[in-house]
């Protein structure tokens, strides 16, 4: 299908609504923080259980397997620590993946009100586990927990879709972006300046309860929760009208591939593929950048963080300001195909960087494409469906990146150990090259 194609779903009169984007914007942003404050802290969780448990249970049964692929690939136990660290990321994506789904059904029947309270309640008892996590098997625990009841990301973004017009759709999208890049800066920080405060070493008694060193941050992360939970009760009204909620249908399969697979909106499917093959690039950029710094440049943790912030800064500025002017005078395909071009190009040349400056410049055009990439595919998805599926369709689109965070990290670290980094970013730029393709058969959406 050209781009010169309509989609065929007609606009919806939608009725007066009063919940501001300002209000699903801090929602998004306060959840967001809590989800990211555990990203510095994985080398240092794995360190503090193993010295805890040695190499016996759960633990020393996956350390072992690992231990062995990586003497298998010819890698020393420093690549099986990078595969424990995917693993545990991977948990956590493929309970998204199996729930996301789930919740945005849900918030089309249900309302979206009710059922974030519910998902952030349940993340909220994720982290008070992680909380008094003594062992392994209570963090693991607390990880499946917060995966599960991760959803509210899908049905605060279909909430978006309900109170903007078709044409602000993809701007609003864009805030939405915005609000995970801020949060995905924040979080990190907090957890990197709040990772030593450890509440054993003025009172070692506490041990017993389950306190541990990493009881500040996931505190913090409680408490950001509750914050969230008190704020979506105080100020986030309904955004579906009983008749809205009428329409919607029940999902045809429990099942997340097969509800992707057997979507009867042939342009949805088409923009969730063109979303997941540029995800499985981005994701694999995410695992790989800050080895590929240390690697070549020898950067240390603060400057790495450096170099995350600077991307989480322009996708900030990207999603939250350039994309809203852009939109004004090109619409979602051709945003698309040129945030997919200027991705490609930043991942071939952070492949090729021999110099820090290089690095940066690359990252520029990555932040600027997937800037542009993930508030057009997204209002593509939404201006797509017809508006009593908007939680289901977000929800799988949710659903795929968090597929794409579940399988990526392990393929992209053994690509990286075994063929070296420029092999890798080659093959994200390859990707992105493949969506782009793909997008070119995409409509115009009729707004």
């Amino acid at each position: 299908m050209s781009h010169a194609a309509t989609s065929s779903v007609p606009p919806a009169s939608a009725p007066p609504r009063k919940l501001s984007l300002g209000v699903i914007f801090l929602t998004l942003y306060i959840d967001l923080i809590g989800f990211s404050i555990i990203f510095p802290l994985g080398p240092d969780l794995l360190n503090h259980y193993l010295g805890l448990e040695g190499h016996s249970g759960v633990l020393g049964w996956l350390l072992a397997h690992l231990d062995s692929i990586a003497h298998a690939l010819g890698k020393d136990s420093n690549f099986a620590a990078v595969l424990f660290g995917g693993v545990i990321s991977s948990v956590f994506s493929i309970l998204q993946f199996i729930f996301s789904p789930l919740w945005g059904g849900l918030g089309d029947r249900l309302g979206r009100r009710g059922v974030l309270r519910w998902t952030v309640a349940g993340t909220a008892l994720g982290y008070l586990i992680w909380v008094v996590s003594g062992s392994f098997w209570l963090f693991l625990l607390s990880r499946l927990v917060s995966g599960a009841f991760s959803g509210n990301l899908s049905v605060a973004t279909a909430a978006v879709a309900d109170v903007t017009s078709r044409d602000e759709r993809s701007k609003a999208m864009g805030l939405v972006g915005a609000a995970f890049g801020l949060g995905l800066v924040t979080g990190p920080t907090i957890g990197a300046f709040t990772s030593h405060l450890n509440l054993l070493q003025a009172h070692p008694g506490l041990a017993q309860y389950g306190v541990n060193p990493f009881t500040v941050p996931a505190l913090i992360a409680f408490a950001l929760c509750l914050v969230n939970l008190v704020w979506i009760s105080l100020r986030f009204t309904e955004t579906l009208s009983p008749a809205t909620r009428a329409e919607a249908k029940e999902p045809r399969t429990k099942n997340p591939l097969r509800a992707i697979l057997m979507l009867d909106n042939a342009d949805v499917r088409r923009a969730n593929v063109v979303a997941f093959i540029f995800s499985l690039a981005f994701v694999a950029m995410e695992t790989s950048l800050t080895f590929l710094a240390a690697e070549r440049f020898g950067y240390t943790s603060r400057q790495n963080g450096y170099l995350l912030g600077f991307l989480g800064l322009c996708a900030i500025v990207v999603q939250g300001w350039l994309v809203r002017k852009l939109l004004k005078r090109r619409n979602e395909t051709g945003i698309l195909s040129a945030g997919l071009v200027a991705s490609a190009v930043g991942l071939v040349l952070i492949g090729f960087a021999m110099q820090p400056w290089l690095l940066y410049v690359g990252l520029a055009f990555l932040a600027l494409g997937s800037g542009l990439v993930n508030p057009a595919t997204t209002g593509l998805i939404s201006l797509y469906a017809s508006a009593a599926e908007q939680g289901r369709v977000l929800g799988i689109f949710r659903s795929l990146g968090s597929l794409s965070r579940a399988i990526t990290p392990v393929l992209a670290g053994t690509v990286f150990w075994v063929f070296g980094g420029r092999t890798l970013f080659i093959c994200a730029a390859i990707l992105s090259v493949v969506a782009l393709v793909l997008s070119t058969r995409l409509p115009k959406p009729v707004k």
